[in-house]
């Protein structure tokens, strides 16, 4: 369900939308924060702008990272809001076909009845950003030209910079690139482990509907929930354990006591995943033509085989909930932007600002060389990327279904175990270990064998399905052939693998490579089969990015420098780090000239009921609507609880569950999604259309006031019923 693109412009073509920044375009960095106070306060910020550039101020520093969503403290005993589709996985994790919160909810009495969110479930709060820019390039310098020495010099730096900021326990550090390597920042970030489900709405109301209303207006979602942040006796982070307290944080969100409005100014900060608005047209071009339809259509299939196997089996039903719900949204996001991107003809907008870029490369003589080359560069290993681009679909994806996924992985781990922790590759030292032990926990909770094999079925026919020139001689010579019979035969020795038992994988997780080496478990043997061959398409891998990491900063340096020149705003694409967004509460006018206002009803909710999945309300919502139960939440305009609201902020996935902020940087709700006509600001962005949806903070506290009751939430967060 974690949202892979929100808020974008399609509707580019008929509008004549250039790449220049409008007046609330823009995922700013905070670095920037300097640049956009003037237009900030002119946008109707009340909050003196500089109190923004305060990370671990209020109220920046009640703003946390999910690893995915973002959050937000909202009560000094750490209470966190989200998204329920953020907290989707530890409802999913919590819930059986006999209780099952998804469909029920979870409304614990005390804290004591909170539960684990799962072992990997994290919280990031985020204590210091520093430029290491410097230090990347000189690294990477010291590296000569080599491509894999360049990537290998890049990766030993991020190493021993995250090694230095996590010395102190309790931390978690990252380096993030800017423009393509033109900039690098550490985040040094607070990790809470202990992290406990505290609050999650019947999915009637949380996931109202479902994959039929997902990136639709109207809409009427109650896409909120609430996690805890729990640390030691002694206030640090530690593993889950009983005797742990709720974090005290030093800021959290007020709740606005001013009624949101048309017109009123909102901002988001969060963690937006990915944005390619300064790809290349030759980029975006295989993305609308292959890369989306592939993956679409491989979500699209494997939704069948799950809703087939569900329908006979609840365990299915549940294990695979949230496996399910983040390809249907993924699918669906997918299909909207191929859409989007016929209908608007992006792909020439794409290449005319591209044309752009290099006519007035060619303009500066000899200065503009160096990144006219850069940019034949990337546009070559676009070309090189094709040849193999289904394979590594196709084998990457079999790689990492279920027990075969397992084992591909622990036995990576024995192998990196035998170097120094710094020398290991990303993802197996020591610092990984934690993570790599929950997945293997997490796993007794979505993986049922019958379906396991169903997904590495269909992964294994496409394979056989490949064209001579994509397969893989160490795959081919595990299956024993290269058929139909043989990918069957295949399977069938698969059933044999034990690692599907916890006690089993867990017992693995500590083994040599030598063990590994001499096991009859037959998913291991594919692992130590293949592994070679995998490891050496790493090394290709590394190639390409080496070879990137010197094109891609020089031509995306050109890129800012020519927007500039043309007095165009220059923002970094998103990259997971911490981004401000702002503008305001506002409808549109859709492609087929339907008007939309920004704001939907209570009212609305019980109309659209069915009985049925997903417009199925329960019946304390339905009676209370009947019975005009408004708890004092009503707005004075609409005359009844708003529910959603539209505003045109500039978000994208990673944005999910971002708290949206009023002028005084008060909460008024929780963004949550974006419309179908605008899911493809990923690489356009169209001001006119562009919408953001969030769940308003009064519907969020009638539900907790008039269907499932949480009081001492509501007194917690100081918003007690009267």
């Amino acid at each position: 369900m974690r949202k892979t693109m929100l808020a974008t412009g399609i509707a580019v073509a008929t509008m004549g939308l250039s790449l220049a920044a409008a007046a609330d375009e823009g995922m700013w960095v905070p670095q920037q924060l300097p640049e956009i106070a003037g237009p900030l306060k002119q946008a109707g910020l009340k909050l003196d702008p500089n109190q923004l550039a305060d990370l671990t101020g209020d109220p920046m520093g009640a703003v946390v990272s999910l690893g995915g969503c973002t959050a937000s403290f909202v009560s000094p005993q750490g209470l966190v809001a989200t998204n329920h589709h953020c907290a989707y996985g530890a409802i999913q994790l919590n819930s059986t076909a006999e209780k099952n919160l998804i469909r029920d909810g979870f409304n614990p009495a005390t804290l004591a009845d909170e539960v684990s969110a799962g072992p990997n479930a994290r919280i990031y709060v985020l204590e210091a950003i520093t430029d290491v820019t410097a230090q990347a390039n000189a690294a990477m310098a010291a590296a000569g030209k080599d491509p894999v020495a360049r990537a290998n010099a890049l990766e030993a730096f991020e190493k021993q910079a995250t090694t230095a900021c996590e010395a102190e326990p309790g931390y978690r550090c990252r380096v993030y690139s800017f423009m393509g390597g033109n900039t690098y920042r550490l985040f040094k970030n607070l990790e809470i482990r202990d992290v406990r489900l505290a609050y999650a709405p019947p999915g009637s109301v949380g996931k109202f509907g479902g994959d039929i209303d997902n990136w639709m207006w109207p809409r009427h979602t109650g896409d909120f929930s609430f996690y805890r942040a729990y640390v030691g006796k002694d206030g640090k982070p530690a593993a889950f354990s009983k005797d742990n307290v709720p974090y005290q944080p030093k800021h959290w969100l007020k709740i606005a006591d001013k009624p949101l409005a048309a017109g009123d100014f909102v901002m988001v900060a969060g963690y937006p995943g990915r944005t390619d608005r300064y790809a290349l047209a030759a980029e975006f071009e295989n993305t609308q033509d292959w890369r989306y339809p592939a993956i679409a259509k491989a979500y699209k299939d494997q939704i069948a085989l799950v809703e087939a196997a569900g329908k006979d089996n609840p365990d299915i039903a549940v294990k695979y909930a949230a496996t399910m719900a983040g390809w249907n949204n993924t699918s669906k996001n997918y299909d909207g932007q191929l859409a989007g991107f016929k209908r608007n003809d992006v792909l020439s907008i794409k290449r005319r600002e591209e044309a752009a870029v290099l006519g007035w490369l060619r303009t500066q003589g000899e200065a503009g060389k160096p990144a006219l080359a850069a940019h034949a560069t990337l546009v070559k290993l676009v070309e090189d990327g094709k040849r193999t681009q289904e394979r590594d679909l196709v084998l990457g994806s079999f790689n990492r279904s279920g027990v075969l996924g397992t084992a591909v992985s622990l036995y990576r781990l024995a192998i990196e175990k035998q170097k120094p922790d710094a020398e290991r590759e990303s993802g197996y030292q020591q610092r990984d270990l934690p993570v790599i032990e929950g997945s293997l926990k997490q796993m007794e909770r979505r993986y049922v064998p019958a379906m396991d094999r169903q997904l590495q079925q269909y992964w294994l026919d496409r394979y056989v399905a490949l064209p001579a020139a994509q397969r893989v001689a160490a795959v081919d010579a595990w299956l024993g052939g290269s058929d139909q019979a043989a990918a069957d035969k295949a399977l069938a020795r698969l059933d044999g693998s034990k690692l599907g038992s916890l006690d089993e994988r867990l017992k693995w997780l500590n083994a040599d490579k030598a063990a590994f080496e001499s096991s009859d478990d037959p998913a291991i043997r594919y692992a130590v089969a293949v592994m070679p061959t995998l490891m050496q398409m790493e090394k290709q891998a590394k190639v390409v990015y080496g070879t990137a990491l010197q094109a891609r900063p020089t031509y995306l340096a050109a890129i800012a420098d020519y927007k500039r020149s043309k007095g165009e705003a220059v923002y970094p694409d998103a990259n997971s780090s911490l981004r401000i967004t702002y503008g305001h509460v506002k409808g549109y006018t859709g492609l087929d000239g339907t008007v939309y206002t920004p704001f939907t009803k209570l009212e609305e909710v019980a109309a659209k009921e069915t009985g049925a999945e997903p417009f199925d309300n329960p019946k304390a919502l339905l009676d209370a609507v009947a019975a005009k139960r408004y708890a004092g939440l009503a707005d004075a305009q609409l005359k009844t609880v708003p529910v959603n609201f539209l505003s045109d902020l500039d978000i994208t996935g990673g944005n999910s569950g971002s708290p949206v902020l009023d002028a005084q940087g008060r909460l008024v709700g929780l963004a949550f999604d974006g419309t179908l006509e605008s899911v493809a600001s990923n690489w356009v962005f169209d001001p006119v259309i562009t919408r953001m949806i969030s769940v308003d903070q009064r519907y969020m506290r009638w539900i907790m006031q008039e269907v499932m009751p949480a009081p001492q939430l509501l007194q917690e967060m100081g918003v007690a019923p009267k």
